[in-house]
């Protein structure tokens, strides 16, 4: 690859910096300083060591490269389209506008070349941790002889604010206790956050925390030094037992003569007469804007070729080592298209008729099935793996403590420790890698430690699965600090987020096989400590009928008096209160609804017939607050729930406290509906 001499180097630099200027300016918003100052180092990075091929971006064998300050967006957005990326300077010239493919943050699968979404700060940090374990797990299960997917690197930008999102240490302890030797983060140490100095609200050293962490970490004095940046990156990449950080003194908005290492240079436009101070101290020209040299533009040309000729030399190694390796060839094939046999549901919907248990511990069955069958599934807990029953039996652990001389790679049991957020955006790296469909597990309750990197997911409609189990008060002793109470509405809030609440063993193997067959998203399974009963069901029903969302678990026998709809635990208790209604004269049909979301998709037809709009009763059940019912309620709904926070007592004290035996749901049914 030509080497741009150092003027041209310095006109390519200005290039992308004055992109980003123009593109804030224009849409009256945006964050020019960290791509002034981060100009350089990004294009050192992608010039001279990032592997990609434009023209096809998700390339199996290409670096990776995330952008965790998503602020900087036009930063990414500059390199995209001087490299040849499917981005054009319209494009760029529409920025942060209405249906425009460069919106404020980068956003994965909008935007050719952007790995992740990012934005929320720290969860790029997390995520490429995520991309680099499967790097890792990938290069040990098919890579012979040097040869072989997964010796890519994954590389990102890193802001103070990552830093400082607790995220980032979770994310970080895991990646220097695996040692993720193909990681290499870059730091924009430019010392300002949007309040002012960083000295307000930052004052640990950054090396220190890293070097705890088993990280290599480097300096680098001057962030306009290419040869320095390259010197600290190749060292980086040469340290293949640790991942590495390089910490990069920068100037926030560089270049501009009054706003140069100042806050508002962050998060606001430079304003007309900053940017023409700005084009005369860079020798840039006032017109025309979103300007591109033509020796630029003819480099970028030249680089583009090399890098697409990097590409075929990577693919006729990955050809030699497919000739040579068939049969690792076709897993890995198998794994990045995440193949599954045909009868793969069935053979899970076997076998649940008559087994009372949990349904974590059911789950915990179906976990053993997939994985014997999908190789490609991995998975674990934060430090709950005993709990959620999410263990691969006879399976090795990934990390050191598999054993002396052993591949630490190898295994198929993930261990994430007590670190909860960094576990679910770890898992978004995973599934955004592209070989590995991960499932990550903890309490119900502590979803909301979970919660930013369940959003991005839905965001990105990634493939992650939750094992949240003790979905109820019905946890018992441990009390309301682990009883989940509004756990179920809020995940059940997030757009893309299918959520399954299943009340048995074969609910909860057709919630697994949808998540790994048929789901478009993220699925989170809300799971019982306590055991379930099975429930009766007719003789060659489908069992695809819970990929429905809701369907029917006790018939009225004709028209019914009233509907009673339930999830999880509570539609055995339902079809209890029922059989006392009976008693009573009153007909009750009972509805499982193990989702809302498959529920809420299916046509009007099917809703109503389970669920009359004529006016009939429906009481919904749930050991919640229940919110997400009322749309499917009626005039005459009520939502039978948990209002208040829980309490510490065995199972049984708990059931009479708070309304949840059948008698005491009958009663309340019969006060509805005035019998």
């Amino acid at each position: 690859m030509n080497e741009p001499s150092p003027a041209l180097r310095e006109r390519i630099v200005n290039t992308i910096r004055f992109l980003a200027i123009d593109a804030v300016e224009k849409a009256k918003s945006g964050h020019p300083g960290a791509p002034m100052g981060l100009a350089a180092a990004a294009f050192e990075l992608w010039q001279r060591h990032l592997r990609f091929d434009p023209r096809d971006p998700g390339w199996p064998l290409r670096d990776r490269f995330v952008l965790s300050n998503g602020h900087a967006s036009m930063l990414l957005y500059s390199l995209l389209h001087l490299f040849g990326y499917d981005l054009s300077l319209d494009d760029l010239r529409n920025f942060r506008q209405l249906d425009s493919r460069t919106p404020g943050h980068p956003e994965y699968g909008h935007t050719a070349g952007v790995e992740t979404t990012t934005g929320p700060l720290g969860q790029g940090f997390a995520t490429g941790v995520g991309m680099a374990l499967a790097a890792r797990l990938a290069r040990s299960r098919f890579a012979r002889d040097g040869e072989g997917p997964g010796h890519h690197l994954v590389y990102a930008l890193v802001s103070d604010g990552d830093l400082m999102e607790g995220v980032s240490a979770e994310a970080g302890s895991i990646a220097g206790h695996l040692g993720l030797g193909n990681l290499v983060y870059l730091y924009d140490d430019n010392h300002i956050t949007i309040d002012g100095a960083i000295d307000l609200s930052f004052s640990e050293d950054v090396a220190a925390r890293f070097g705890a962490q088993k990280w290599h970490v480097q300096r680098v004095a001057d962030g306009n030094d290419p040869t320095a940046i390259s010197r600290a990156i190749d060292a980086a990449r040469a340290e293949t037992e640790r991942p590495s950080l390089i910490l990069l003194r920068t100037t926030i908005g560089y270049g501009s003569p009054h706003l140069a290492g100042k806050s508002k240079t962050h998060g606001a436009p430079l304003g007309a007469d900053e940017v023409r101070a700005t084009r005369e101290a860079l020798g840039w020209p006032q017109e025309p804007t979103f300007f591109v040299p033509d020796d630029v533009r003819a480099w970028f040309a030249s680089c583009i070729e090399a890098k697409q000729a990097e590409r075929r030399s990577r693919d006729a190694k990955l050809a030699a080592w497919r000739q040579a390796n068939p049969a690792l060839a076709a897993s890995w094939d198998a794994h990045r298209e995440r193949r599954i046999a045909a009868g793969f549901t069935q053979q899970l919907a076997a076998g649940w008729e008559d087994k009372k248990a949990a349904t974590r511990v059911h789950s915990g069955e179906v976990i053993q099935r997939a994985t014997a069958a999908l190789p490609f599934l991995i998975g674990g807990s934060a430090d709950l793996a005993e709990s959620n029953n999410t263990t691969v039996k006879g399976a090795a652990s990934v990390g050191p403590g598999a054993g002396a001389g052993a591949d630490p790679f190898a295994g198929r049991n993930l261990h994430f420790g007590i670190r909860e957020h960094g576990m679910a955006s770890i898992a978004n790296g995973l599934s955004l890698d592209g070989t590995f469909l991960p499932y990550v597990a903890t309490f119900l309750v502590f979803s909301d430690y979970l919660r930013p990197a369940i959003r991005l997911a839905s965001l990105m409609s990634l493939r992650v699965v939750y094992v949240l189990t003790h979905d109820s008060i019905f946890l018992g002793e441990d009390g309301p600090t682990h009883q989940p109470i509004e756990h179920l509405d809020a995940l059940r809030a997030i757009p893309g987020l299918t959520v399954f609440r299943p009340a048995d063993g074969l609910e909860t193997a057709m919630a697994w096989a949808y998540a790994l067959e048929a789901a478009r998203g993220p699925v989170a399974l809300a799971l019982t400590r306590q055991a379930l009963p099975p429930l009766v069901r007719p003789v060659g029903a489908d069992p695809k009928a819970v990929w429905r969302g809701g369907y029917l678990a006790r018939d009225a026998n004709g028209r019914p008096d009233v509907v009673l709809v339930a999830t999880g635990s509570e539609v055995s208790l339902a079809c209890e209160a029922a059989e006392k209604l009976a008693s009573q004269q009153v007909a009750a049909r009972v509805v499982s609804m193990p989702s809302l979301e498959l529920f809420a998709e299916q046509p009007d037809a099917y809703r109503h017939a389970l669920l009359p709009a004529d006016g009939t009763p429906i009481v919904a059940v749930e050991m919640a607050r229940g919110e997400s019912f009322w749309r499917h309620l009626g005039a005459r709904g009520l939502v039978y729930g948990v209002q208040r926070f829980g309490a510490s007592a065995p199972q049984s004290q708990l059931a009479g406290r708070f309304g949840f035996t059948p008698d005491q749901l009958a009663a309340r049914v019969l006060a509805h509906i005035n019998r």
